[in-house]
């Protein structure tokens, strides 16, 4: 099987209170994966996503994308090659315009003039703001901006795309419209979320980590169809919401064939 792009191993952390937070965690994602990141409030996932580029160090074990190591010496390339989309579009939009948002990383990596507006320009078009691009962000609409700091994610070129509750906030158009741009992306995605619909509709598997465990692993229909691994980590489906009546047919697939990435038994 190919080298994972995402390598996460035995990976602990305890904040400085004493709080531990994550417990040994093993988490690998291949090149192209969807993958849901699923759990309780409290179960760690904010804590595993600020490592993955070094916002915060592993007390214990590793993280490794790509074959580097999520180390001191490799943040800048590392922070290049993850880039994280927070829940709040307004702690990623800063200027005074769309094109300079989405324009400050690359430019701090050292690409200017024509170079710089084309990254620019490539990066609002994937997410349909291209006509954007002089606007205020403070103008745009909540799923507007959302789609904007999704492009300054995307301007860096990023290996893996990390999203923090994508859906959270957006009306269900917007909600649509940032699904299909999900869909249309050539890169690994890992989306955080507590919209358990969203995660099926997009990622066709699905980690569940709760308590500072990986507690399941595997494809996020038989995640969301275990009665009993739902209600032991306190995951629960909107009212009236049943995967089981969905077509199977249409639910998105996989890229690979997962190796050991199965359900507790």
């Amino acid at each position: 099987m190919s080298t994972p792009v995402l390598d996460v191993r035995g990976l602990a952390y305890a904040y400085p209170d004493g709080h531990q937070a994550l417990f040994g965690v093993d988490l690998h994602v291949h090149a192209g994966e969807r993958v849901a990141m699923l759990g309780p409030n409290g179960a760690g996932k904010t804590t595993l996503v600020l490592h993955l580029n070094g916002i915060l160090a592993a007390g214990a074990g590793s993280v490794t994308v790509s074959g580097l190591p999520v180390e001191k010496q490799h943040l800048p390339e590392i922070r290049r090659r993850v880039g994280i989309v927070f829940q709040d579009p307004d702690d990623q939009l800063f200027m005074g315009s769309v094109r300079a948002d989405v324009g400050f990383g690359p430019a701090n990596l050292g690409l200017s003039g024509a170079a710089l507006d084309t990254r620019v320009m490539a990066a609002l078009e994937q997410v349909g703001m291209a006509d954007y691009a002089d606007r205020p962000p403070h103008h745009l609409s909540f799923g507007q901006r959302r789609r904007v700091a999704v492009a300054t994610v995307l301007a860096m070129e990023p290996e893996i795309l990390v999203l923090d509750e994508p859906s959270s906030n957006l009306d269900p158009a917007s909600r649509r419209e940032l699904a299909d741009i999900l869909r249309s992306l050539d890169v690994t995605v890992l989306m955080v979320t507590h919209d358990l619909p969203y995660a099926l509709e997009l990622c066709p598997r699905a980690v569940v980590l709760s308590g500072g465990h990986v507690v399941a692993d595997g494809s996020t229909y038989d995640v969301l169809t275990d009665d009993d691994l739902m209600r032991a980590h306190r995951l629960e489906l909107p009212f009236g919401f049943d995967p089981r009546t969905i077509d199977r047919a249409l639910l998105p697939v996989s890229p690979r064939t997962p190796g050991s990435d199965t359900l507790p038994g």
